[in-house]
């Protein structure tokens, strides 16, 4: 089978705007709530998007880790490449890619930074291992080999060996405060069921039908 033939059709439901609710963190948490019943393997993983000082545009996979009326919180070492475009051009898009439901939605909004206050709290949630590794790498920095990011890892289990593990300094968080919401629900004959929920003057959100 070759990559052009490669597709199957999508039955898993539809999605009308009689179904969805008026608050789109509401909806959000209905479909993240379903996700995580599921047989996803991991629900809470997300797609973020940022550009860099070039208008060059780059994505990756982290974990959502916070999510209220505020936005969707992830944690990351702020000396890598997402926190660094971040620090020039404060807006994000995510995504979360729920195939297996026939699912997708993506969001869209403004950056900014956690507390340090929250930024403790989740670290000391983290498994000792986790912790660990925040130290050992210097995420996004080139790697001489394998071998050398686990010598830093032994060296940091070494150094932190007793006592609890202090939060580093480059490490931190970020909250995506939604400015909107797009909700994807495949249908069949490729004639899917989306929907956008847009702040009208920044205050109500508006919903609108997209044609797929």
């Amino acid at each position: 089978m070759t990559i052009e033939d490669t597709r199957r059709e999508y039955d898993y439901g539809r999605l009308s705007r009689e179904s969805l609710l008026d608050c789109p963190f509401e909806q959000f948490q209905l479909w993240l709530d379903q996700a995580c019943q599921s047989p996803i393997k991991d629900p809470t993983a997300m797609t973020i998007a940022t550009v860099d000082a070039d208008n060059k545009p780059w994505h990756r996979a982290v974990l959502l880790k916070g999510f209220d009326k505020r936005g969707l919180v992830f944690y990351t070492n702020l000396g890598s490449r997402k926190a660094q475009d971040i620090a020039g051009n404060p807006h994000a898009s995510l995504h979360f890619p729920w195939f297996f439901l026939d699912r997708q939605v993506s969001i869209g909004g403004r950056v900014e930074k956690v507390s340090r206050k929250e930024v403790l709290k989740y670290f000391l949630s983290r498994p000792k291992d986790s912790q660990l590794a925040a130290w050992a790498s210097k995420q996004s920095s080139r790697l001489t080999s394998r071998q050398a990011l686990e010598g830093q890892f032994m060296a940091m289990k070494e150094k932190f060996a007793h006592g609890e593990i202090p939060t580093p300094d480059f490490w931190g968080g970020f909250r995506v405060v939604p400015e909107e919401f797009q909700f994807w629900q495949g249908g069949e004959n490729r004639l899917h069921d989306r929907y956008q929920y847009s702040l009208d003057d920044g205050k109500r959100w508006v919903i609108n039908q997209l044609a797929p």
